[in-house]
């Protein structure tokens, strides 16, 4: 089977599942995009690796990357390689002096310690076909210059908080993760200048 490459794209609250979140991985070079539900521990070991914080005592998955990294081990890649009944399955790729292991993971944690490794996740084509979604992105297709989309962000900055923070809900209710993203920073932009 062919590996799809994916990249974070967001991690935001989920419209879904309340008190979880989603991380939405893209498909790289692609409009395919994947949302993930995941808890908030999950969500907050990701977003601490991303950001590149460094908390005063280990996470556990600073904990276990140190414990490979004792033991010569190498996180060479994730892979999100199955999904039954809504669920997503994944497997840690690790290299020890070239002999190749697969470990089994959540797919939370994997996503958390390949943030940490700094290695690629990947998954196949028929979870993507199953559970990605496309973005309606018309500009990207016709190939127009990035005028229109300069244009769009600017409007945005032209509505008013109310209706951003409506267009912001309409956005996470379809699970528009990318679109909800930039509205969210359009209206803290707003509020700075306001303060």
């Amino acid at each position: 089977m062919k590996k799809i490459r994916l990249d974070i794209m967001a991690l935001s609250h989920s419209v879904t599942q309340s008190h979880n979140y989603a991380v939405v991985l893209g498909e790289e070079n692609g409009k395919r995009r994947l949302p993930i539900v995941i808890g908030g521990f999950e969500a907050q070991a990701i977003a601490v690796a991303l950001e590149n914080m460094t908390p005063n005592r280990p996470l556990t998955h600073d904990l276990f990357r140190n414990t490979l990294d004792a033991y010569n081990i190498h996180l060479i890649e994730v892979i999100i390689n199955n999904l039954l009944d809504g669920v997503f399955y994944a497997q840690l790729i690790c290299d020890q002096d070239g002999d190749i292991r697969q470990i089994d993971a959540r797919t939370s944690d994997a996503i958390a310690l390949a943030v940490r490794f700094g290695c690629p996740i990947y998954t196949y084509d028929f979870i993507m076909e199953s559970a990605g979604v496309i973005l309606d992105e018309p500009e990207e297709e016709s190939g127009a210059s990035q005028a229109p989309a300069r244009r769009k962000a600017h409007a945005l900055e032209n509505m008013s908080i109310p209706n951003l923070e409506k267009m912001l809900e309409e956005a996470l209710s379809k699970e528009e993760y990318e679109k909800a993203a930039k509205i969210r920073d359009v209206i803290n932009s707003k509020k700075g200048l306001e303060s």
